[in-house]
């Protein structure tokens, strides 16, 4: 399916792309026919992706246009319908609290200090060797080269107290209008010092589905604005849940002998997350959800859902690394196109 996609993406001829249109919407209905689970699904998950990387930095060689073409756009539909079914079916919801800026907080609080998902953090710090250090970055660097982007989507979408929440938090994100300190470039800067790639998108071959869903599920809250709700939510959770493990990452590779240049992007977010974690869940997910209580609901989809997702990733490294094997899929990383 997604090689259809490429195919349709790279043609230049009009009798040819009714042709190829055709063949992509048939390998699309088999595709979401015939998977075990979307969610690992690395065809599915890839063409998704390469779909949305049109409204990110674009495809090398790939006109522009195609960002909003219609049978692009109903790849996307046709997907995202059967993978919010699947958030919705699978990411565990929590008893929701009446709208409210604290009792949102509180809720949120306590959902995420519930999780119990897998510890790579701690793992990081501990135990991983120099290999799986460069897989974590590599895993990582689907998001994190493009960080805060997915969220940014939602800033024309809110109003009042959330949108000026939301704007603070990215603010920060983007380094406060400096390139050297956006977070993005913080990170690109750390895999170049332990010797990888810092292009974005160099890797997407080499990670498993699951990391790309992670990835696409941000995008496809983000790009709709009836999910302003779960791209809030999602956010409040993903801070409230980011700066103890990125001291631990920074420790991690401080252990293997990295220096500042490559720790410096983790041990920013453990002063900057402990911030936005405060904001993300009361100004933002709690003003939003007082102000639009029927948006109460997806706000703890949202969260939810990155929860459960980001577990599952998790789960999968950590049974990669203890087993001795590698987290990324069976491609040779060394030989990918820069």
């Amino acid at each position: 399916m997604s090689a259809a996609l490429l195919e349709l993406l790279e043609t230049s001829s009009t009798a040819t792309e009714t042709d190829l249109a055709a063949t992509l919407r048939e390998r699309t209905a088999a595709a979401l026919g015939e998977t075990a689970d979307l969610l690992q699904d690395d065809d599915l998950q890839t063409a998704l992706f390469l779909a949305y990387e049109l409204r990110y930095s674009g495809l090398r060689g790939i006109d522009d246009a195609w960002e909003w073409h219609p049978e692009v756009l109903a790849l996307c539909a046709s997907i995202e319908l059967e993978f919010e079914k699947a958030l919705r079916e699978r990411a565990p919801m929590p008893e929701l609290p009446a709208p409210g800026v604290e009792s949102v907080a509180a809720a949120l609080f306590e959902l995420t200090g519930a999780d119990t998902g897998p510890s790579v953090s701690r793992y990081m710090a501990k135990k991983a060797t120099d290999e799986q250090a460069h897989e974590f970055l590599i895993l990582r660097s689907i998001y994190q080269l493009k960080e805060a982007d997915p969220h940014s989507w939602a800033i024309p979408r809110l109003r009042s107290r959330a949108k000026a929440a939301l704007v603070e938090i990215q603010a920060d994100e983007y380094g406060g209008g400096r390139f050297d300190r956006m977070h993005s470039e913080l990170f690109a800067r750390t895999m170049r010092g332990v010797g990888l790639d810092a292009t974005n998108g160099h890797y997407v071959d080499a990670v498993p589905a699951i990391t790309l869903a992670s990835s696409n599920m941000m995008t496809m809250f983000g790009a709709h604005r009836r999910l302003r709700g779960a791209i809030a939510g999602h956010l409040a959770a993903f801070e409230m849940t980011s700066s103890q493990p990125n001291r631990l990452y920074g420790n991690g590779f401080r252990r293997l002998g990295y220096n500042a240049d490559v720790t410096f992007y983790f041990d920013e977010h453990v002063e900057a997350d402990a911030v936005h974690e405060q904001i993300a869940a009361r100004d933002l997910a709690g003003s939003l959800a007082t102000d639009e209580p029927e948006l109460l609901q997806d706000v703890f989809f949202g969260a939810a859902a990155g929860l459960y997702v980001d577990g599952l990733a998790g789960a999968q490294q950590l049974d990669a690394w203890t087993a001795g094997t590698s987290a990324l899929r069976a491609v040779d990383t060394a030989s990918l196109p820069a």
